[in-house]
């Protein structure tokens, strides 16, 4: 199973900015979705919280794109693996701390978590109680239900969904990757 340390790596939040470009730039090329005009990288900063204290500001680069045509200008935002929605967390910090907290592990300790990643009970406990009660009702959760056997009462759902995901991979970190896909991007 995967551990904390997992987001200690720079390696990480590289390979998921890489992920996250390479998506960007496939929207790019389908053009503008309202009027097929070209679309334009219009990027901003973001300031997410849980990441390792060294990290690069690069990797906080939250791709976005614009209509280049005159009369549209709409903004088109690609699929992120880094960001969950608006959330001030980055996504594989929710994902895994929420995962973690939700499995029988007990070295994963309320006191380690806010160590780690400067969380608190109550957001820990906030992310328990979404991903339990709002998150079986999200397109999300029935885009991956077919893909997973999930149990949609379970009290453990992500933590289900994140080991369905390690015993599919070769790795914790593939793992990691291939789950933020799954719940951000779709299988």
């Amino acid at each position: 199973m995967i551990s904390l340390n997992s987001l200690t790596q720079q390696s990480l939040f590289e390979l998921l900015y890489k992920i996250d470009m390479d998506m960007a730039e496939q929207v790019r090329s389908r053009r503008c979705p309202f009027c097929g005009g070209p679309l334009y990288y219009a990027n901003y900063q973001r300031k997410p919280r849980g990441a390792p204290p060294d990290l690069e500001e690069i990797f906080e680069t939250c791709f976005s794109l614009c209509c280049g045509n005159e009369g549209c200008r709409c903004r088109t935002k690609p699929p992120s693996v880094r960001f969950w929605g608006r959330r001030v967390y980055w996504a594989p910090v929710l994902l895994l701390v929420t995962a973690l907290r939700q499995g029988r592990n007990p070295d994963v300790t309320l006191e380690r978590i806010k160590g780690f990643c400067g969380l608190w009970r109550s957001t820990v406990n906030r992310w328990r109680e979404h991903f339990r009660s709002i998150f079986p009702q999200s397109s999300q959760y029935h885009r991956l239900s077919g893909h997973l056997s999930l149990q949609p009462g379970s009290n453990h759902l992500l933590y289900d969904v994140l080991e369905q995901f390690c015993q599919a991979a070769q790795t914790p970190r593939e793992a990691l990757v291939n789950c933020l896909r799954g719940l951000l991007v779709g299988p």
